[in-house]
């Protein structure tokens, strides 16, 4: 192995690197700081800002460390005379135009040209003209621009190029003229626009919903879970007298890397919305009343306790975290009831008993990028799963094929071999011959065999010569009238070309939904149910007589909205709930406030089965409770053995040995 390295000297120090290794790189792994601007680990190196010079032993001048390989016997020193007059004279040269925004700047304390001026600048200027100044785009309502504090590092640009796969921003002009801008105005349309403002070193991108709202010195940080999709990127919340007030990535290399998607950047916004609900409330006479807890849960447990378990319905979101959703299942078994799913937009429930443990990616979000085929059904993954499709994007940059089979046309940032857009009832079609073309077809699918064309002819081969290949199964196919059919032939796919089969599943929790047991066939664990209950849409079929719903609005969350509401129109509806739309009150009974994923601890499991912890960030109002709590107060107040847990790791360590 130490053959294949070579051995260099940086500061005196003795180190060995794998030849071609770029200095910085070097330096950065040794924790031997070289200061710099336009570098960034993920992009490609431009070498455009000169602030990462240092002195190589026999180099005429300086060499940017970011744009030098090593090589055997180099050495190399970053605070030399030489290294460091030509870091003080670039920062000069930098700070020129810069205007003295640092008081009212939204980046002043978290400034990486602050940092770097006061190590590695002068405390003079030779420079005494005007400086210039750059007129400002409006590039849309999330991003804030001021551009005269922009030093050309060209971060954003490449960005947009390399990572988000648009070009958005783009450089105009040479030399003291050059200008980043847009190239249309408010253009930024990309998913994972937001980091631009990340990899900004300056304050010339900063994010416009908090501007202004606090300093950099004056926010909490704390790590969280994004609670939107299956991904479960990593991330930060600022928050600023006890309300989230900013989003930011928490890096992982093995989920989100370093980029969040601008849906879990900027969503923090609707935290704090004119219908969050704050206080318990009942309706009596047709009229709602605030009423305190201890009525609430009085209420809800007599009702409960009285109400006859086939005629209860329990609806669940996938958004509720793992311990939510667990306790809420064992509350509901406790009393008899049975009809327990999140499954909300899901129509087809013909073979869930057939259904896998958990909707698994089948593989982990790295492993994405080593695929050689990527076959996607039903799925809308750049918007539904941003950080799945960067990875996937990432595969196609190394050469990976993606076929797509959609009922809708949907947009992608990356090349696609054969992107086949089928009505509904001809989508089973297409894959049914894609399957024949593959192989054998099972006896029990032979009614859906189909004659084999020249696309399906060449999207078998392809699986079948690729080394590593995928299929995956998206939410526009959960949501298909026929998706056990879908599912079936998918299935079929894959086992006929030796690739492996994986789910996009939808929500932040829906892993963790299916393991807790929220489905009507299975216990907490995966196993079957002794007595099977009413799947989500058999739910708003029948008649029944009480609704429990954890953070679901039917209006909005469910497959066919009008079907919903009218099934909670004929029913006691009880809701635990965040927020609360005039929908939602028009047919609910009883709301209790419950928090949201920033205001309560716990954790979700995301689509390749990694379970990630989070705590409170904010601070909810005074009446709005973690719902695990309302939960196993409910449990004490109807008197069900089992809930005496002191804190939610209490309920997550007894789901865990159920799982394991």
């Amino acid at each position: 192995m130490s053959d294949d390295l070579v051995t260099l000297t940086i500061n005196g120090e003795e180190i060995k690197a794998k030849p071609g290794t770029m200095l910085i790189d070097v330096a950065d792994d040794e924790g031997i700081h070289i200061p710099r601007f336009c570098y960034h680990k993920k992009l490609s190196v431009a070498a455009n800002c000169r602030m990462c010079l240092v002195d190589v032993e026999k180099a005429p001048k300086p060499l940017p460390a970011c744009a030098t390989p090593v090589m055997d016997g180099m050495t190399v020193l970053t605070r030399s005379e030489r290294a460091v007059s030509a870091q003080k004279d670039t920062m000069e040269f930098l700070l020129i135009n810069h205007p003295l925004d640092c008081p009212i700047c939204d980046q002043g304390g978290e400034c990486e040209l602050q940092d770097l001026s006061v190590a590695h600048g002068n405390s003079s200027s030779n420079f005494h003209e005007m400086k210039r100044v750059v007129a400002d785009k409006d590039i849309g309502p999330l991003i804030a621009t001021e551009m005269t504090r922009c030093i050309q590092c060209t971060r954003c640009v490449r960005f947009g190029e390399e990572i988000a796969g648009m070009r958005e921003m783009g450089a105009t002009g040479r030399g003291d003229t050059m200008a980043i801008g847009t190239y249309i105005d408010k253009s930024l349309a990309s998913e994972l626009s937001g980091n631009i403002i990340d990899v900004c070193p300056v304050g010339a991108l900063t994010a416009k919903p908090s501007r202004y709202k606090a300093r950099a010195w004056e926010v909490n940080q704390a790590h969280s879970i994004a609670s939107h999709d299956s991904v479960g990127s990593n991330i930060n919340l600022h928050t600023f007298k006890g309300k989230v007030i900013r989003s930011i990535p928490n890096e992982n290399e093995a989920i989100n890397e370093c980029w969040i998607s601008d849906r879990d950047r900027f969503s923090y916004q609707g935290l704090d919305t004119e219908d969050r609900l704050e206080e318990p409330m009942m309706k009596v006479d047709g009229n709602w009343q605030t009423i305190s807890w201890d009525v609430a849960l009085d209420y809800v447990a007599d009702h409960l306790n009285h109400s006859d378990p086939e005629q209860t319905g329990v609806l669940a979101s996938a958004r509720a975290t793992t311990e939510e959703l667990y306790l809420l299942q064992k509350l509901m078994r406790a009393k008899g009831i049975s009809n327990i799913d999140h499954r909300l937009r899901q129509t087809d429930f013909s073979d869930q008993d057939k259904s896998p443990q958990f909707p698994w990616l089948g593989s982990t979000l790295p492993e994405l990028e080593d695929e050689d085929v990527i076959v996607l059904i039903g799925s809308d993954v750049r918007r539904e799963q941003p950080m799945a499709n960067h990875r996937i994007r990432k595969a196609v940059l190394k050469g990976a094929k993606v076929i797509v089979i959609n009922p809708i046309k949907v947009d992608f940032n990356y090349s696609v071999e054969h992107n086949i857009v089928a009505s509904p009832v001809n989508l089973v079609k297409v894959l049914g011959a894609i399957a024949t073309a593959s192989g054998d077809v099972p006896v029990q699918l032979a009614g859906l065999k189909q004659d084999a064309n020249d696309q399906a002819n060449d999207i078998a081969q392809l699986l079948k010569d690729a080394k590593n290949a995928t299929v995956l199964v998206g939410n526009l196919a959960v949501q298909h009238p026929n998706y056990a059919t879908l599912r079936a032939l998918g299935s079929v796919i894959a086992s006929n070309t030796g690739a492996s089969l994986g789910y996009l599943a939808e929500s932040a929790n829906t892993v963790g939904a299916w393991l807790t047991g929220n489905v009507p066939h299975r216990v907490a664990g995966g196993e079957a149910s002794g007595a099977k209950g009413l799947d989500a849409a058999d739910m708003m079929m029948r008649a029944l007589k009480t609704f429990v719903l954890l953070d679901v609005d039917p209006s909005f969350d469910c497959d066919d909205p009008q079907k919903a509401e009218a099934a909670m129109h004929h029913a006691k509806v009880i809701a635990l709930t965040s927020f609360a739309s005039d929908k939602m009150r028009a047919y609910a009974d009883i709301l209790l406030p419950i928090s949201t994923f920033a205001e309560t601890s716990g954790s979700f499991i995301n689509a390749e089965g990694t379970q990630q912890t989070f705590r409170a960030v904010a601070k909810a109002a005074d009446l709005v409770k973690p719902a695990w709590k309302v939960l196993r107060v409910l449990g004490n107040t109807m008197e069900v053995d089992g809930f005496d847990y002191m804190s939610s790791e209490d309920v997550l360590k007894e789901f865990n040995e159920k799982v394991t």
